[in-house]
């Protein structure tokens, strides 16, 4: 059953990171309005599964007003909350705590903070560090989120990758395929029998957007809930056959290879590297289940 839904508030961005899997940049477009985060909300309530709201983006800081009456609107109809953010208004720690406070006084269950090299190099004087600390100085359930380059590493242990040698797993979606699949260790696509990171059968979590698609992982969508009511969407939901989720089910990227009938075998780092690639390819030919396009790098105006 569906446990959690995460909201996008917003696409546009303060950065333009290599590695993020939504293509979020300051130029990029979509964000949500309050009557928007207060249907999906009422619908999570007719689920009855649901426990945790999520808020993040793009940044949702830079949306703060809207953020704020969304965690507000959360809390009240008794969810969990949490909010992932990049801490760029941290500039020191007096701001930092007037971001963060009216946001503790409400009931933050876990505020999620990036904070590594992709984000800001190698800044000693990081806003998100600074976030950080003021949101524990607060008492606030606060974690710094940590992403790593991959690594070629011939001592890397082989049950953590896959029988790869990496330093870390691997997971190589949106500009990450561009960024770093250059130099790792590749391999057939036969080898990928199964999605490792998502339950599309019976999913747990969803990211929403403005545009109203509900992404069971980033880019592929089971629905439209300013279509069809999200609590429809998911009583009605057959996930052998949606035309990815079903080959995804059956056989992994492999399969979904074979239903597309892609022709490049050689030269994959991982599940998701394949996966991103083959729906990047053939998102045309079906635009309403592998969207929403700023999860392929391009948008439409709305």
């Amino acid at each position: 059953m569906l446990n959690g839904i995460h909201f996008l508030l917003t696409y546009t961005c303060t950065q333009s990171c290599k590695h993020c899997f939504l293509h979020c940049s300051p130029d990029s477009q979509g964000t949500m309005k309050m009557e928007q985060i207060d249907a999906v909300l009422r619908e999570a309530k007719k689920l009855g599964s649901v426990q945790d709201i999520y808020f993040e983006g793009g940044e949702p800081f830079l949306v703060y007003s809207l953020l704020k009456e969304g965690v507000r609107s959360a809390r009240r109809m008794g969810f969990s909350v949490g909010i992932v953010t990049n801490g760029f208004w941290a500039k020191d720690e007096e701001e930092a705590t007037q971001w963060l406070e009216p946001l503790a006084q409400l009931g933050i269950s876990d505020l999620s903070i990036s904070d590594d090299e992709l984000h800001y190099g190698n800044l000693s004087h990081r806003p998100s560090k600074i976030a950080l600390d003021a949101a524990l100085k607060l008492g606030m359930p606060a974690r710094a989120l940590r992403c790593f380059r991959p690594e070629v590493n011939s001592d890397a242990v082989s049950a953590e990758n896959g029988g790869l040698p990496y330093s870390g797993g691997v997971s190589l979606r949106g500009r990450a395929v561009k960024s770093f699949a250059s130099g790792l260790p590749k391999r057939d696509q036969a080898c990928f029998l199964e999605c490792p990171h998502e339950d599309l059968e019976v999913p747990k979590r969803v990211h929403i957007d403005a545009f109203g698609n509900v992404q069971v992982c980033q880019g592929l969508s089971m629905g439209n809930c300013w279509e069809t009511p999200l609590s429809n969407m998911f009583q009605d939901y057959e996930p052998w056959k949606h035309p990815v989720c079903g080959p995804l089910l059956q056989g992994g990227p492999n399969a979904l290879a074979e239903v597309f009938g892609f022709s490049v075998r050689e030269g994959w780092v991982d599940e998701c590297h394949l996966c991103y690639s083959l729906r990047a390819a053939f998102r045309q030919k079906l635009p309403e289940v592998l969207a929403p396009p700023q999860a392929y790098g391009t948008e439409t105006a709305v």
